[in-house]
């Protein structure tokens, strides 16, 4: 089972980093299409970032799902997961630019990846560790519904806070 889990974890973030990546321009490929957007980059804003993210790990862990039915946990885990590379997103790019004072294209590319990286090794260790009880899996699928929507929400309300401004036009949303 450990070896099967390592190799659902390498699919996951292949797919994640190909469709994140493809996620990253595929607004501006469609010509600024309506319906993409509340899937795709819209800036360059770190929220359009985390948003890269979330919606290849979130489609993942529905494909995997069907594969993991005997695991109690796995939701939790996706959870966890997910929640994990949302906050390394953050918690990377502003620690960098506190430090160095601005952040290169490529710096910011690493951190998706890293993000991404940790993450699914993070749930590698949570499925092999098989120490996780998830009590209430209805709780992780409505925690994960509702960053979904927060995702939808906030890129056509966009607050304006720093997370939401594009540091490139000094804009935040579409």
């Amino acid at each position: 089972m450990k070896q099967s889990v390592w190799l659902w974890q390498l699919v996951g973030f292949s797919f994640t980093s190909l469709f994140g990546t493809v996620l990253h321009f595929l607004y501006e490929w469609l010509g600024g299409k309506t319906w993409v957007v509340p899937f795709s980059g819209v800036n360059e804003s770190t929220w359009e970032h985390m948003k890269l993210l979330f919606w290849p790990m979130l489609i993942f862990a529905i494909i995997q799902s069907f594969f993991f039915r005997d695991r109690e946990d796995f939701l939790c885990v996706k959870l966890r997961g997910i929640l994990l590379g949302l906050l390394l997103i953050p918690i990377l790019f502003y620690t960098y630019n506190g430090v160095i004072g601005h952040s290169p294209d490529w710096v910011n590319i690493a951190i998706f990846f890293v993000s991404a990286a940790i993450a699914f090794l993070y749930e590698t260790r949570l499925f092999n560790s098989e120490k996780l009880i998830c009590r209430s899996p209805k709780i992780a699928v409505a925690i994960l519904t509702l960053i979904a929507l927060l995702f939808v929400i906030f890129t056509f309300i966009t607050p304006e806070i720093g997370i939401f401004k594009d540091p490139l036009t000094g804009t935040y949303g579409i």
